[in-house]
C-alpha cells in the first residue's frame, strides 16, 4: 500500500468519526460503535479459521446480544460496563504473555479457532464498554474523542519515527516491520498530545503529569492491541482482515490498537482521579 493512499484514505475517513463523537447522544453512539466493531468481529472470524456463514453469523448474534444486555442492564452507575473494561485491561496483560510466545495456539485445531474467538470477544466486548463509559461522563464526549486521538497520535509517532529512524526490531516473529524507534516516537506524540489538550479536559497543570501518565499506557496497549493483530494474521496466513479501506485493509485493522487502548484508557482515567 503507498504511504498516499494511507493519507488520503485517513482524511477522507477522520471527520466521521470526529463527529459522531462530539454530536450523537451516548445511547446513538454506543448503537454506531456496536455496529462498526461487530463488522470488525465479522472479519476476526476469518483469523480463528471460520469461513462458513451460518457459524459466523451464529458467533456475531451472540456478541450482539451481550453488548445488548449489557446496554440493557448498564443502569445510571454503567458497573457492567466498568467491570467488563476492567476485564479487558486483565485480558490485555494477558495478551503480552501470549505476543512473548507467538507459537502458541498456532494451529487449526478446534481449540484454537475456540480460543481465538474468545480472544476476539474479549477485545471487542471490553472496548465497547469503555468507550461508552468515557462518552457517558462529564465531558465524555471530549474525554472519548480524546482517547481516539491518542491512538491516531500513538498510530501516525510509530509510522513516521519507525520509517525514519527503525533499526531495532520490536517483535520480529510477530509484525517484522515494527520497531522500537517507532514505539517511543508513538509515546513522544501521544505525550505531545496530553500537553495541547488537558485544557479542553477540564484539567489543570496539576493533573497534566496524571494524563500523561494516562496516555502513556493507553498507547503502550495500542501496540499490543496492534501485535495481537499481526499475530492472528500470521497465523491464518492473512495479510489484512479485509478490503474494505484504500490502504487501510479492513476494518479490523482500523480498530486492533483502539480495542486495546479504550479499557486501559477508561480504568486507568477512573483509577487516577481525572
Amino acid at each position: 500500500m503507498s504511504r498516499r493512499q494511507r493519507v488520503t484514505t485517513a482524511l477522507l475517513l477522520a471527520p466521521l468519526p470526529v463527529l459522531a463523537l462530539l454530536l450523537l447522544p451516548t445511547p446513538w453512539l454506543a448503537a454506531l460503535v456496536a455496529a462498526v466493531l461487530l463488522a470488525g468481529l465479522w472479519e476476526w472470524t476469518a483469523f480463528a479459521g471460520l469461513s462458513d456463514t451460518l457459524p459466523r453469523i451464529a458467533f456475531l448474534a451472540a456478541n450482539a446480544l451481550l453488548i445488548a444486555a449489557l446496554a440493557w442492564g448498564a443502569g445510571p452507575s454503567l458497573f457492567p460496563l466498568k467491570l467488563l473494561a476492567l476485564l479487558g485491561v486483565l485480558w490485555w496483560l494477558a495478551v503480552v504473555l501470549w505476543v512473548l510466545h507467538p507459537g502458541f495456539a498456532d494451529g487449526e485445531g478446534q481449540g484454537a479457532g475456540a480460543l481465538k474467538l474468545l480472544a476476539g470477544s474479549l477485545a471487542v466486548v471490553p472496548a465497547w464498554c469503555a468507550l461508552v463509559w468515557l462518552h457517558a461522563g462529564e465531558l465524555g464526549p471530549r474525554w472519548a474523542l480524546f482517547a481516539i486521538a491518542l491512538v491516531w497520535a500513538a498510530d501516525s509517532g510509530a509510522y513516521f519515527a519507525g520509517s525514519k529512524f527503525g533499526r531495532r526490531k520490536l517483535a520480529p516473529a510477530v509484525s517484522p516491520n515494527k520497531s522500537w524507534e517507532g514505539v517511543w516516537g508513538g509515546l513522544t506524540a501521544c505525550a505531545l498530545l496530553a500537553v495541547l489538550g488537558f485544557g479542553l479536559l477540564g484539567l489543570g497543570w496539576r493533573q497534566l503529569p496524571a494524563l500523561v501518565l494516562l496516555v502513556l499506557l493507553a498507547a503502550v496497549a495500542s501496540v499490543v492491541g496492534d501485535l495481537l493483530e499481526s499475530l492472528m494474521k500470521r497465523h491464518s496466513g492473512l495479510k489484512d482482515s479485509g478490503r474494505i479501506f484504500p490502504g487501510h485493509g479492513g476494518v479490523m485493522d482500523r480498530l486492533d490498537s483502539l480495542l486495546a487502548a479504550l479499557p486501559v484508557f477508561a480504568v486507568g482515567k477512573a483509577w487516577l482521579g481525572l
